[in-house]
């Protein structure tokens, strides 16, 4: 199992080819620079009240946690999200959480799945990318086939229930002059994130090592280059570890849900 297709492949930009493949755990990589112009979005699974809890967290915390999919309680089926989307199996690779803990890596959740789940879908920032790439900025992990450097830093978020913490950043270093017109065109994506939450020295966020991301994989940062924060869907995650859930389920960073839905038609937002 793994990659057996890129950016480039014919069928790489029709969303529903590339969910059949992961379905059939004949892709398992991360889904960057995959259907560009298509919206894309992390995974949380909850059970009970708990999943009640985690909704007003992300309506409190809409820069990290914008929701664009909730589904009915105990349906994997997310039918406004595309055409035979189902969450057991169409990410490619899944986090399993047990008291908070990462106890597992798992590709399909058909054997986890309960009646009293219910699966989030928040936007992620691989859905403007194709409008940066667009506009002539260039971005590092899509040319070198890798999965975006993310960081946990001191944002504290607004807590909810037992759900708080830190927010988690994606990094995507690029001139100052870029980092300008980036600013502008994510803006026009609320429900990827929007605008970056930080630009420039990582220490200001209490990231102490810019090399040594904690999710992701490390990205070259040049000697005319900035590195530019973008909030992150991981953050749902981090706050895990501090909410100990019996049981949840996340995507793995980097490898989200590729919907059906036109990544674009958030600029009128």
């Amino acid at each position: 199992m793994g990659k057996i297709f890129d950016s480039k492949h014919a069928q790489a930009g029709d969303p529903r080819f590339v969910r059949k493949m992961i379905r059939q755990q004949k892709y398992t990589g991360h889904t960057a620079g995959l259907a560009p112009g298509f919206l894309q979005g992390n995974l949380i699974v909850l059970q009970g009240d708990l999943a009640m809890d985690f909704f007003r967290y992300c309506q409190r915390n809409p820069k990290p946690c914008p929701l664009v999919g909730v589904s009915d309680t105990g349906n994997p089926f997310l039918s406004t999200l595309g055409v035979d989307i189902d969450i057991r199996s169409d990410i490619g690779s899944y986090h399993v959480y047990r008291d908070g803990i990462h106890t597992d890596t798992v590709h399909d959740i058909s054997d986890l799945w309960c009646d009293d789940m219910v699966a989030f879908i928040i936007g992620c920032s691989f859905t403007f990318e194709q409008a940066l790439v667009e506009a002539g900025i260039s971005l590092r992990h899509w040319e070198e086939d890798t999965t975006v450097s993310m960081y946990k830093t001191n944002i504290q978020t607004v807590q909810a229930g037992d759900f708080g913490g830190g927010m988690v950043v994606s990094m995507r270093p690029m001139s100052m002059a870029d980092a300008i017109r980036a600013c502008a065109i994510t803006a026009r994506f609320p429900q990827g994130h929007g605008a970056p939450v930080h630009i420039g020295d990582p220490e200001a966020i209490g990231i102490r090592n810019i090399h040594q991301p904690d999710f992701g994989e490390p990205t070259p940062i040049r000697a005319n280059e900035v590195p530019v924060f973008w909030a992150c869907g991981v953050t749902p995650q981090h706050t895990a570890l501090r909410a100990k859930p019996p049981l949840m389920i996340s995507h793995k960073p980097g490898s989200m849900l590729v919907t059906d839905i036109p990544s674009y038609q958030q600029e009128s937002c």
